[in-house]
């Protein structure tokens, strides 16, 4: 039966998935800039509630019409969370947007993840929305890749969210996106780079002003792939403590294709 489930999942990966109906700007610029509006329709803001008011707390992806993937380290105990769907600006109505509410029960984080050991890996989380929401050219999926696929040393991959423009800087109203190319392992991991990280990370960003900053954990890194549809091989984890914009400290994501079978299990199970 589960495998049967799996079969079916990665099939809605390959063919219904990776395209939005708004094209993205594809800049090969330094920095970050303002996305087109809605061209990547499976980012959403991950918030949560404090004096009755919601707050951007990270990003995530749409993965089906009725899940998005995020970070472990962006769900903390005894706050409540919604999701929201469809937004380009986080500071005005827009009336194509959708905010869902996530029960803690509907909260799936890796069982092996540790806060204090980022750098091992397993930062990765499901929610489950309560009901399928409507696909449309403003709210989409992302395809996940293949099990076990490792992209290349440079290869050109974009980081989208709302995290804050520079160390210490001001959070964005609009959608944001800057070009990570990958760094590949034999370089992230050496000495006077990140050192010892897991295998299950990738990292993105070889220039010093390029990186993702607070705000944009579990915010996907997106990728062109091989069947021209967008992939999120990456949930954005973490980046230096000194700062979002440092030499040879590209930012952190956990690497999605490590985790095709707990992702599909979690799925199939709840």
């Amino acid at each position: 039966m589960i495998s049967l489930v799996v079969a079916a999942f990665l099939l809605a990966g390959a063919y219904g998935c990776g395209v939005p109906a708004i094209r993205p700007l594809m800049h090969r610029i330094v920095g970050g800039v303002e996305a087109v509006p809605h061209s990547w329709p499976w980012q959403i803001s991950f918030q949560y509630l404090n004096n009755s008011e919601w707050h951007h707390n990270c990003g995530g992806s749409l993965i089906a019409d009725n899940w998005v993937m995020t970070a472990a380290h962006c769900i903390h105990e005894n706050l409540t969370f919604r999701v929201v769907l469809g937004k380009h600006n986080l500071k005005v109505s827009e009336t194509e947007s959708v905010a869902i509410e996530i029960a803690p029960k509907n909260m799936f984080i890796h069982k092996n993840w540790d806060r204090d050991f980022a750098t091992n890996g397993y930062d990765i989380a499901l929610l489950k929305l309560t009901s399928p929401v409507t696909l449309s050219k403003e709210i989409d999926l992302i395809c996940i890749p293949k099990a076990g696929t490792l992209l290349p040393n440079n290869y050109p991959c974009y980081a989208t969210g709302w995290g804050r423009l520079y160390t210490g800087g001001p959070p964005p109203d609009k959608l944001q996106q800057v070009l990570l190319p990958v760094v590949d392992h034999a370089t992230c991991t050496k000495p006077d780079w990140w050192g010892n990280i897991s295998s299950k990370l990738v990292c993105a960003g070889r220039d010093s002003n390029t990186s993702v900053c607070n705000g944009d954990s579990g915010g996907p890194l997106n990728c062109w792939g091989a069947d021209k549809r967008w992939e999120v091989h990456g949930i954005a984890s973490f980046g230096s403590a000194y700062g979002c914009n440092l030499e040879k400290r590209p930012s952190g994501f956990t690497r999605v294709s490590a985790f095709n079978d707990w992702i599909s299990q979690i799925m199939v199970n709840n």
